[in-house]
This record gives C-alpha cells, sequence and structure tokens, in this order.
C-alpha cells in the first residue's frame, strides 16, 4: 500500500488544497489558556474567558483559516453565534490542535515526546462533528551540542505519523512540523497521503546571537532545504514566524515567493503573534485612551517592528501542519543552532 486510501480520501485532498493555494494563509488562534495570558497581559486585560472571547471575536474577521482551541470549537460570541458557524460562513476552513503536551523522552537530557495518541480517534470524531476540518501537533526537538539525538527525531517523526494517520482515518487534514527526511521517512512508512496534508516550516533564519542578514539570503536558504527534502506532492508550506518581528516575517516570506527557482508547492503563512502584535498594541492604545492615560507616544506600528523573539529560547517548537525542521547547512556558520524552527501543525 503506497498511502492511506480510507472514504475520507477526497475530502481530505480537497481540504489541503483549499487551505493552502497562493493568496491564503492560516490564523494560528489556538493557544493555552496559560499562553493566550500572556498576551492579554501585554495589554494589561485580565485573563478570563469574557476577554479571550473578545479577542477572538476580533481576530476571526480576518480572511484567513484559523487554526482555534477546543475551548474555541465550542466558544461562543456574546451575540450567541458558535464561532465555527462565524468562521464557515466567511469561507474559512477551522482547525484544532489536537496533542495534549509533552513529557520528558526516558533515556536523553531532557529531550520530550509528545502526548495525546490514546484516544486520539475518539476526539478526531468530536472535534469533526463540531466543525473542525483540520488538525494540529506540536512536537519539540531541544537544540544543544548534542541534541537533537536521533532518538528523539525518530520518535517524534513517528508519533507525527501516527497522529497524521489517525486524522486521516477520521477526515481531519494533518499539518507537520519535523525534521524533514526523518518526517517524510516516518510519514511514507505509516502510509500517509501527502495530498492531504501540509507542511509547517521554520523559516531558515540566523540564531539569536547571530548576524543578520538579507530577505533573498533567508529565501535562498528555506527554499534550498525544502527542494532537498520535500516531496512535490504537498499542497502547500505554511510558515510560522518563529520569534521574527511581524515586518521580518512578512519580507522574507515575500522574498521566497519573488525567487525565480523550482517551486512546486504554494509559500504562504501559519502565524500567530505575527498577526497579533499590532493589534493588540493598537487595542492596548485604545485603552490607555478611554482612561484617558494615553500619552501619544505609541505609533501604531510598534507592533509590527517589535522582535517576538524569547531571549535564550533553546526549543524548536513543531506544530501541526505537515513537516517541519528546515535545518541549514552546518558548514553556514551564519545559521546556528540557537535558532527556532517553531511549530510543527499537522493540518
Amino acid at each position: 500500500m503506497s498511502c492511506f486510501k480510507g472514504k475520507y480520501r477526497d475530502e481530505l485532498v480537497a481540504n489541503a488544497a483549499y487551505i493552502g493555494p497562493p493568496g491564503k494563509g492560516i490564523l494560528t488562534a489556538d493557544e493555552s489558556t496559560g499562553t493566550i495570558g500572556k498576551r492579554l497581559s501585554s495589554i494589561n486585560v485580565e485573563n478570563n474567558e469574557n476577554n479571550r472571547r473578545a479577542l477572538r471575536e476580533l481576530l476571526f474577521c480576518a480572511p484567513v483559516h484559523s487554526s482555534i482551541s477546543a475551548e474555541t470549537l465550542y466558544q461562543k460570541t456574546a451575540g450567541g453565534k458558535p464561532f465555527v458557524d462565524i468562521l464557515k460562513d466567511a469561507g474559512v476552513l477551522p482547525g484544532i490542535k489536537v496533542d495534549k503536551g509533552t513529557v520528558e523522552l526516558a533515556g536523553t537530557n531532557g529531550e520530550t515526546t509528545t502526548q495525546g495518541l490514546d484516544g486520539l480517534a475518539q476526539r478526531c470524531q468530536q472535534y469533526y462533528e463540531a466543525g473542525s476540518r483540520y488538525a494540529k501537533w506540536r512536537a519539540v526537538l531541544n537544540i544543544g551540542p548534542n541534541e537533537p539525538t536521533q532518538l528523539a527525531i525518530n520518535e517524534n517523526a513517528n508519533g507525527l505519523a501516527r497522529y497524521a494517520v489517525i486524522c486521516q482515518e477520521n477526515d481531519l487534514t494533518d499539518v507537520t512540523e519535523r525534521a524533514l527526511a526523518a518526517c517524510y521517512k516516518a510519514l511514507n512508512d505509516h502510509h500517509v497521503l501527502l495530498e492531504g496534508t501540509l507542511l509547517k516550516s521554520n523559516m531558515v533564519t540566523p540564531g539569536s546571537d547571530g548576524k543578520k542578514v538579507s530577505p533573498v539570503v533567508v529565501a535562498n536558504h528555506t527554499v534550498r532545504a525544502l527542494q532537498r527534502t520535500m516531496p512535490p506532492a504537498i499542497p502547500a508550506v505554511v510558515f510560522l514566524s518563529g520569534g521574527q518581528s511581524e515586518e521580518e516575517a512578512t519580507l522574507h516570506l515575500n522574498a521566497m515567493n519573488k525567487l525565480n527557482t523550482k517551486k512546486p508547492w504554494s509559500l504562504s503563512f501559519s502565524f500567530g503573534r505575527a498577526l497579533q502584535q499590532s493589534t493588540l498594541k493598537a487595542c492596548k492604545a485604545n485603552l490607555e485612551v478611554t482612561l484617558g492615560t494615553y500619552k501619544g507616544d505609541t505609533a501604531l506600528g510598534d507592533g509590527a517592528s517589535e522582535s517576538l523573539h524569547v531571549k535564550d529560547s533553546q526549543v524548536l517548537r513543531f506544530c501541526s501542519y505537515t513537516v517541519k525542521n528546515v535545518v541549514p547547512s552546518a558548514q553556514d556558520s551564519r545559521f546556528t543552532q540557537k535558532q527556532d524552527l517553531g511549530e510543527v501543525n499537522v493540518g
């Protein structure tokens, strides 16, 4: 059997193709309650359900597909309309993160593997009935002198492949990010339908302490890595911002699409903070206006130029879409082991 061919095959392929064409992208709004609390605290807003709902109401007017949390899947607007219906009415395909977090991988120096395979088929059925049409899975690879180990790469790649095929058995398009070669090897071993997946990947950027390079350099290294590892059967690559500022992520993606080279897949985005930061900054200014504390010195572009990188972060976050871990050549000292490859999205 070359790939999984279940009863949902045609819908899986159609959903992946619908998400991935030029001119469309993914808004990643599937933060945990703790993570969204950090976003809200940056503008001095309390982390409660009403405020989380208000932020999502604001974000979901955007013409992009949206990856949401379990809370959001069943949440309604202040007017009582389900968010899923809001998204569907706008032609947006809702997706959901389905993993249950990471645990330490025994026999390693603090490396991790992702939980959530137990009961995943049943959860996928429930999520599909609630309106979700693709899924996301987060795997993490630590970066250090001896990491990631082959054990961690293999364990996470196989977990992502198992997640992908379980999602496809239950009609959720999968989106995965991992060490590309190991990832696609595992996907093939588990007979995953590649046409029903997307790749959510980091861009190949300098490490946190590395010298800045031009968007053209980032574009060349990123696309070259994809050309060497990624099958043309994948409909699209949707990049995460990976700690870049909004402007940096946008310029880098634009440079990739301007390259005159082989690109058999659409190149788009799956941004979270890079789509939300300016909105949050503007909200904070408006709140200050209502309190009479606005000083008139907060430019609207502050959020777009502000770096979102977490200092000394050494974790590669793989979120859900289809394969991730675009790794530059070890010989290129400008691209160091500290770079954040982002999240793995299966779906």
